[in-house]
C-alpha cells in the first residue's frame, strides 16, 4: 500500500509500505476512505515530538470501511463505515476506568506516533471496540473527520478544562483550526464574549463567522491593552492557548484575570516560562490535557442532529495520493487561506 512516511524531522515522503494485518484479536484492519492533517503533524515534522521514529505512517484521524477484525472484536463487522479515533483505549486498565483513555497503559496516543497512523490506503486500529465509531447513515462523513481529533480536542482540553460557563469572557489564542473549534463548542455554554487572537487576517474573519465578538491581530495591534480594555482592566476568565510556543502561553498568563482559569491546548516542543512572580496571588487555574475522546459519543450525536457544522472548517480538498501537496497548502496556512484540508483515498 502507499503511504505519507517520516524520516526525521522536515523530511517526509509518499512511498510503499507493507500493509497492516491483525497483530492482537482486539484489532481491526480499516481502509481509508478520508483524512487529514493535523497541527500536531506539523509538530512532529518540526521535530517537537522526537518519540516519533524513522519510518512511522504519519496521521490519527479518519473515516474508513472495516476490512477485517480480530476474533475479539464484537461491536464491529467487515463493511462497516466507521469513524477513527484518534485515542486507542483498552477500556479495562487503571486509567481507562477513570475516563483517561488518552494515558491507556497500551495505547493513547499511538496512531502516527508510536504506531503506524491513518495516512494510508490501510490502518490497524488497536482496541476496535473502544477506539471506532459507527457512522449514521447519510452521515456527512467529511464532517464526521473532524471528530476524531480536533473537536474532542477543541472540547475537552480547553472549553471543558477551561471551565467555561454563562456570562464568561473567553479569549483564544490561536485562530487555526483547534482554535476555531474552540471557538465553535464554547458556544455551548453561553460565554459572554469570545475574543479570538491571531497573526493571519484571514483567519480572524473566519472567527468572526463562526461567533467571535471580538478579533485581534496581535502583529499590529497591542493585544494586551486591547483586552484589557475590552474588560475594563480585568482581564478575560478563560485564556485558552490553542498554538504551542512560548508567546502565545506567556500572553494568555498576562491577559487573566484574578480567579480565571488557563487552559492549554497546543503541543509545546519548547519551554515555557511560567511568572509565577505575578500569577501566585491570582488564584487562578492552569491547566494541561491529551484529549481523553470523553466527549466523541456526544459530538457525534450534535452533528447526526445538525446542532453542529464542523464542515465549515474544511477549506480544501485534495486525493490522498496528493498528501505532499496537501501538506504544502496546510503548512503555507496564510499564504493559502487553508484551515482543514480533507485527502480522499480514491
Amino acid at each position: 500500500m502507499k503511504a505519507l512516511v517520516y524520516h526525521g524531522a522536515g523530511k517526509k515522503a509518499w512511498e510503499e509500505k507493507p500493509s497492516p494485518s491483525i497483530i492482537d484479536q482486539t484489532d481491526a484492519l480499516i481502509k481509508i476512505y478520508k483524512t487529514t492533517i493535523c497541527g500536531t503533524d506539523l509538530h512532529i515534522l518540526k521535530g517537537d515530538v522526537p518519540e516519533v521514529t524513522d519510518g512511522r505512517i504519519l496521521g490519527h484521524e479518519g473515516v474508513g470501511t472495516v476490512e477485517e477484525v480480530g476474533s475479539a472484536v464484537t461491536g464491529f463487522k467487515k463493511d462497516d463505515r466507521v469513524l477513527i479515533s484518534c485515542i486507542s483505549g483498552c477500556g479495562k486498565c487503571e486509567y481507562c476506568k477513570k475516563g483517561m483513555y488518552s494515558h491507556c497503559e497500551k495505547g493513547g496516543w499511538i496512531l502516527g506516533h508510536l504506531i503506524d497512523g491513518t495516512q494510508a490506503e490501510y490502518v490497524r486500529i488497536p482496541f476496535a471496540d473502544n477506539s471506532l465509531y459507527h457512522i449514521p447513515e447519510g452521515a456527512d462523513e467529511e464532517a464526521l473527520v473532524m471528530l476524531s481529533d480536533i473537536l474532542p480536542t477543541a472540547l475537552e482540553c480547553g472549553v471543558l478544562n477551561g471551565q467555561v460557563k454563562p456570562g464568561d469572557t473567553v479569549a483564544v489564542v490561536g485562530a487555526g483550526p483547534i482554535g476555531l473549534a474552540v471557538l465553535i463548542t464554547a458556544q455551548f455554554y453561553t460565554p459572554a464574549a469570545i475574543i479570538i487572537v491571531d497573526i493571519d487576517d484571514n483567519r480572524l474573519q473566519v472567527a468572526g463567522t463562526f461567533g467571535a465578538t471580538h478579533t485581534i491581530n496581535s502583529s499590529t495591534e497591542n493585544t494586551l491593552e486591547k483586552i484589557m480594555s475590552l474588560t475594563d482592566g480585568k482581564g478575560v476568565d478563560v485564556a485558552i492557548e490553542a498554538v504551542g510556543i512560548p508567546a502565545t502561553f506567556e500572553l494568555c498568563e498576562s491577559i487573566i484575570a484574578p480567579g480565571g482559569r488557563i487552559a492549554n491546548v497546543g503541543v509545546h516542543g519548547k519551554s515555557v516560562s511560567l511568572h509565577l512572580e505575578k500569577l501566585w496571588s491570582k488564584n487562578i487555574t492552569i491547566t494541561t490535557r491529551l484529549v481523553d475522546t470523553v466527549s466523541t459519543s456526544m459530538l457525534l450525536k450534535t452533528v447526526t442532529a445538525k446542532k453542529l457544522d464542523p464542515a465549515k472548517l474544511i477549506t480544501h480538498h485534495f486525493a490522498l495520493n496528493d498528501i505532499v501537496n496537501a501538506y504544502d497548502t496546510f503548512e503555507n496556512a496564510a499564504r493559502e487561506k487553508t484551515l482543514k484540508v480533507i485527502l480522499t483515498n480514491e
